[in-house]
């Protein structure tokens, strides 16, 4: 098997002693791969000699990206990239603020699809999607009061960032969030709906299932927030994404307006930065202030804090006794929300 087996702070450390630039991309295409597998080792095998970094997904059905490639190597990654004859031309999406620490390994996964959707291949067909709006066409078209806005990300993605009166479904998974959507809104199927996600992959399998549905006239952000935040920037119009966006690198997120909309699941503060709970036998994803940060060394609560600070015997003892207890927590991503509902009429 093709992989990165260093230890990742050793991986960082190297990271950080760069001395060149790096370009944070993504794409993704749909279309028949034959061979997942050896398709999966042909980019390894390349793209490591390059020296990039990233997080990639090859499935029958195609490919989805997050990379980071070195900036002096940039030409001859798009050159062998376009060079296979259905990634040929393929829109590249850049990140709005990259400092080059997106990834610091190259990881290549092969998955049953590129996105999850929990059901049977053929249920609808994907070569029927939505109308692809531009940046500008999607900022426009947000100013119709009787179109349906609705975010195709889970919750812990539009928490810290989504666009003006959007429906943002409270889901965990893909597949409850479009079924939510489809029964939501079943009577309202002759309303324009405006779909959009990060980079645009999640919309192309929504508004299928949608379209397959009933739904009548469906529309998606082309190139999702990431493009739109691109766009609006070159043009100089305000931007209608409130907050920002989230990320599925190291960053775990990028501004799009400055704003912060959402708050620290501990106590309530104006805070839009996640974090994965300190102690890596819970590893919960969750948005802590700077000052939380502080009082619970970046563990969610004192439970996770206790445990962060025992001698890694003891903690393997306890893995052992909890082992369903651990295996649970993982389930959800940012389920300290429930716990902050007294304060939901701050945000």
């Amino acid at each position: 098997m093709l992989e990165n087996r260093i230890d990742r702070r050793i991986l960082k450390e190297q990271l950080q002693q760069e001395t060149f630039k790096r370009r944070t991309i993504s794409f993704y295409k749909y279309f028949n791969i034959e061979n997942p597998t050896e398709f999966r080792n042909d980019l390894y095998r390349r793209w490591n000699e390059l020296g990039c970094f990233g997080r990639i997904y090859v499935a029958r059905e195609g490919i989805n990206a997050q990379m980071s490639v070195p900036e002096h190597k940039f030409e001859e990654f798009m050159a062998y990239l376009y060079a296979i004859p259905e990634l040929n031309n393929l829109p590249i999406k850049y990140a709005i603020e990259d400092d080059g620490k997106s990834f610091f390994k190259l990881t290549i996964k092969v998955r049953p699809k590129i996105v999850a959707d929990g059901l049977e291949h053929g249920t609808y067909d994907l070569s029927k999607v939505g109308k692809h709006l531009s940046a500008l066409e999607f900022h426009e078209a947000l100013d119709n009061p009787d179109a349906v806005v609705v975010d195709m990300r889970n919750h812990y993605e539009s928490e810290i960032g989504h666009f003006k009166n959007a429906f943002c479904p409270d889901v965990d998974t893909f597949r409850e969030e479009m079924q939510m959507v489809v029964d939501k809104f079943k009577d309202e199927k002759d309303k324009e709906f405006l779909l959009y996600c990060t980079g645009g992959i999640r919309c192309e399998k929504a508004s299928s299932f949608l379209i397959h549905n009933g739904f009548e006239n469906v529309s998606q952000l082309h190139g999702g927030i990431i493009e739109y935040a691109q766009q609006i920037k070159k043009l100089g119009i305000e931007s209608k994404f409130y907050g920002k966006n989230f990320v599925f690198d190291e960053r775990l997120g990028e501004s799009v307006d400055g704003q912060i909309i959402a708050r620290c699941h501990q106590c309530g503060k104006p805070a839009d930065t996640h974090t994965n709970c300190a102690n890596n036998d819970c590893h919960l994803l969750f948005i802590q202030c700077a000052e939380c940060r502080a009082k619970y060394d970046g563990c969610c609560g004192e439970e996770c804090q206790t445990i962060y600070h025992l001698p890694e015997e003891d903690r393997k003892k306890l893995r052992i006794q909890h082992a369903d207890k651990y295996a649970d927590s993982k389930i959800f991503k940012s389920r300290l929300r429930p716990k902050m509902k007294n304060i939901d009429s701050l945000t």
